[in-house]
């Protein structure tokens, strides 16, 4: 591969795992309100290896290329935040902090764990736009490896740095906010907040638009 654009990758996916999101919610409650982060960080990465996948195999585009189906998985994604986002918001207050092995969710709850993890990152059109119009930006076609084999590369290092960068968001949370309850309540409301405003904003995103059009034919 290009070793310049490959740098330039790094620096831009880095940031945009540095910015502050869905992502950084949800992974922040994970730290405060599990005994392990690792579930929903896999997860989180899970749903971005599965972004990789599409790309590699031409499906992102495809999909993003077929009018109204972009309208539907933002629907959709919009949908699913705003869901976890209310079971965040309902549940902060009675959620406990300690860490201790009272807090140890069952086998099943990593799983349930994982899967919102997975859905939170998997269905967000954001994350398969990411995929769709700045990863081919950096892959070149004079490179000795196939486009495919680049564009696969360059997902599973955007993989690797969310992966990095969220364990290290769960971590802090946990570590600053452990023994502040009060504070770490708070902050598990915030996130469940911002998923809720995150999917409004997507679900206005299609819905004024449409609403328009139904006032400007009647």
């Amino acid at each position: 591969m290009n070793p310049q654009l490959f740098l330039a990758f790094m620096v831009v996916a880095g940031a945009l795992a540095c910015t502050p999101g869905v992502d950084w919610a949800y992974s922040i409650t994970a730290g405060l309100r599990q005994r392990s982060f690792v579930p929903a960080v896999a997860g989180l990465c899970g749903g971005y290896v599965l972004h990789t996948v599409l790309l590699v195999a031409g499906l992102a585009a495809l999909l993003t290329g077929i009018p109204g189906v972009l309208g539907w998985l933002t629907v959709a994604g919009a949908a699913y935040l705003l869901w976890l986002g209310a079971t965040t918001i309902r549940s902060w207050r009675g959620a406990s902090f300690g860490g201790g092995a009272a807090d140890l969710p069952a086998p099943t709850n990593q799983f349930r764990t994982f899967l919102q993890g997975m859905g939170t990152s998997g269905i967000n059109p954001k994350g398969l736009l990411f995929y769709v119009a700045l990863v081919p930006q950096f892959v070149s076609p004079e490179a000795s490896l196939p486009v495919p084999v680049q564009s696969g590369l360059l997902g599973l290092t955007f993989v690797l740095l969310v992966a990095v960068v969220y364990s290290c968001v769960a971590l802090l949370a946990r570590t600053l906010l452990q023994s502040r309850p009060g504070a770490a309540r708070r902050v598990t409301l915030a996130s469940g907040i911002i998923m809720v405003a995150l999917g409004a904003a997507l679900l206005s995103e299609q819905l004024v638009p449409l609403l328009g059009q139904a006032l400007s034919r009647s």
